[in-house]
């Protein structure tokens, strides 16, 4: 900028002096043109040193601007081959990084497609996790309603046998009842039959001795009556029951067949003994001694007491063979509980193992549903007598 204004200065000096050279003057003396020119040569000389002091100034700056341009130029050579080795090693750095950048890239690819790879296997597998959970909590519920299922089927089963229980305690307080009845009846037919053949054969004794004969018989009923009246009491009843009565069938039957016999006239002794018709009242028990009207009041015969003894035989029998299906019910419903907790306890097992059971017990009730069919008894037979 110096140099620059220094010329400037320079090239103004020498159009003002070439301009002072060519303007015309007018003088008045020589004195004054040579005054004039005197001023012009001193004023052009000062302005010649002061230019040739200010080309030296120049000179001097030029060399030294040169010099430093020189000094300048050498370091912008130094500083432009240290970047060119700096831009040389940042590309080999740059080759270098592209180098390791795609072989990243081809790494990080990959592992990118090997971890998509586990992402669906294992999105597959907690599908299947999901899924089998879903099917163990339906089977759960399955094994539930199995199991309340079971339950109703079991208070039904021990209501059905607690029932079977009682009608076969009445049932065989009824045998009894009526083996007892039919034993004082007997008794009493036998009784009757020689009672007619005494009053037959001693009316022509008097009246003393068909008194005596009536206070007898009267004893002797009575005593009969009371017999089985107390074998049966003894026997365990059941509440609801009927019991025999104890005291006599009826007292005026009695005094009427006394009347009757003391009344009619003594047969001759050629003439058969015809038993009189009170002795057939003997031969029904009164309706009071059975049930009403579920056992008629005809005596059993062999063949009927037998098949109602085979009928309450097998009925017990049953009664003992549910009772044990009941057991083995219970139990496997026990051993069902131990096995899920052990399975619950154990839950690293794999889901195969839970299936298992199934193929190993045929009557299995919780999946198969046996137990319930095994359990769902129908209504006991009718016992008719």
């Amino acid at each position: 900028l110096r140099r620059k204004k220094l010329t400037v200065e320079h090239q103004t000096a020498w159009a003002g002096w070439r301009w002072g050279l060519r303007s015309p003057q007018s003088f008045g003396s020589l004195e004054e043109e040579l005054q004039y020119w005197k001023e012009q040569a001193a004023r052009h000389q000062q302005s010649a040193e002061e230019s040739q002091e200010e080309l030296q100034e120049f000179q001097q700056m030029s060399r030294d601007y040169e010099v430093e341009l020189e000094t300048e130029l050498k370091q912008c050579e130094a500083r432009n081959r240290e970047l060119l080795s700096a831009n040389n090693r940042l590309c080999m750095e740059l080759e270098n990084y592209k180098e390791k950048y795609e072989t990243q890239h081809s790494e990080a690819y990959r592992q990118i497609s090997s971890l998509e790879g586990d992402l669906a296997e294992t999105t597959a597998v907690r599908d299947q996790l999901h899924k089998y959970i879903r099917e163990l909590e339906q089977a759960n519920d399955d094994l539930e309603r199995t199991k309340r299922a079971t339950i109703m089927s079991l208070e039904d089963f021990e209501q059905r046998m607690n029932h079977a229980i009682e009608r076969n305690a009445i049932l065989e307080s009824e045998l009894d009842e009526k083996e007892d009845l039919l034993e004082s009846v007997q008794r009493l037919k036998d009784e009757a039959r020689g009672v007619c053949v005494c009053v037959s054969q001693g009316q022509s004794q008097g009246q003393g001795l068909a008194v005596q004969q009536k206070q007898e018989r009267k004893l002797s009923l009575s005593s009969a009556i009371k017999d089985p009246s107390s074998s049966s009491s003894s026997s365990p009843a059941s509440p609801g029951l009927p019991t025999p009565p104890l005291t006599p069938p009826d007292k005026r039957t009695e005094d009427k067949t006394t009347s009757s016999s003391s009344n009619q006239p003594v047969p001759s002794a050629t003439s058969p003994s015809r038993p009189p018709a009170s002795a057939e009242t003997f031969s029904t028990p009164p309706p009071s001694v059975s049930r009403g009207e579920s056992v008629s009041g005809t005596p059993l015969t062999g063949s009927a007491r037998i098949s109602a003894l085979n009928i309450v035989g097998e009925l017990l029998r049953k009664v003992g063979n549910l009772e044990s299906k009941l057991a083995s019910c219970w139990e496997y419903v026990q051993e069902q509980k131990a096995s899920r907790r052990g399975h619950a306890a154990g839950s690293g097992a794999t889901p195969g193992r839970n299936i298992s059971s199934e193929s190993h017990q045929p009557t299995n009730g919780l999946y198969s549903k046996g137990l319930v069919t095994r359990l769902d008894f129908g209504a006991g037979p009718k016992l008719l007598l």
